[in-house]
């Protein structure tokens, strides 16, 4: 078996990427897609009172258990499973459920600080950076904690102030120089979206030929 191609999918809150790695899924097949959310990866709080992990930087790069991520991006290039952790985002805690993940042939890791992250940028194939006007992340963000996560409006609003914007900043928007493809509007755009599947394909194959030799490739001249 080939060594499976990384995909790395950065950006700033909302801005499409989990669109985007779900066109990749929906491209490639589910049996040939594995997609890892950074998200999944938050250091555990419960040994916190609610009140101190409501007041947490969930927006730093010290919130995520970078090294077990780490590691399991590692088991899944080397062929083997993980047990993927989930997050309850309502009580800022790790929940006791985790997610079989099998390995795969495309492994899809996706996070506003995934490309931040040197330990993880030098596992990937393709960095991503998707590129959304803040405006349109605010308002989707807004949505999604009001809707998803059971936030109230002015909670949200406060944290952008506080935390996610100035992180941004600070971190998510310097990353974008280590992306080898920015897909602006995220999964909306069609056009990048196309790019990157080709780009995908490309690598497959390149992987497919060196594993079995380029023979593989079809008849040599003159055979």
């Amino acid at each position: 078996m080939a060594r499976p191609v990384v995909i790395g999918i950065a950006g700033g809150t909302a801005s499409g990427k989990t669109m985007v790695a779900r066109r990749i899924y929906e491209t490639l097949g589910s049996d040939r897609v594995a997609i890892i959310k950074q998200d999944s990866y938050y250091c555990d709080l419960a040994h916190l009172e609610p009140a101190q992990r409501a007041r947490q930087n969930f927006d730093h790069p010290d919130a995520f258990d970078i090294p077990l991520l780490r590691h399991h991006l590692e088991e899944l290039i080397a062929g083997r499973g993980i047990d993927e952790p989930t997050y309850d985002f309502t009580q800022h805690m790790r929940a006791p459920e985790t997610r079989r993940q099998p390995p795969a042939a495309v492994i899809v890791i996706e996070g506003i600080l995934i490309l931040a992250e040197p330990t993880l940028r030098e596992l990937m194939d393709i960095k991503v950076y998707v590129d959304t006007d803040s405006d349109v992340r605010l308002v989707r963000r807004i949505r999604r904690d009001v809707e998803e996560r059971g936030r109230t409006v002015q909670s949200v609003l406060r944290q952008y102030e506080q935390s996610v914007r100035p992180m941004h900043l600070q971190f998510v928007e310097p990353s974008k120089r280590y992306a080898d493809v920015i897909v602006p509007e995220g999964g909306h755009n069609a056009v990048a979206i196309d790019l990157l599947r080709t780009k995908i394909a490309a690598v497959l194959m390149e992987a497919w030929i060196e594993i079995e030799g380029p023979a593989s490739a079809g008849p040599a001249p003159g055979s």
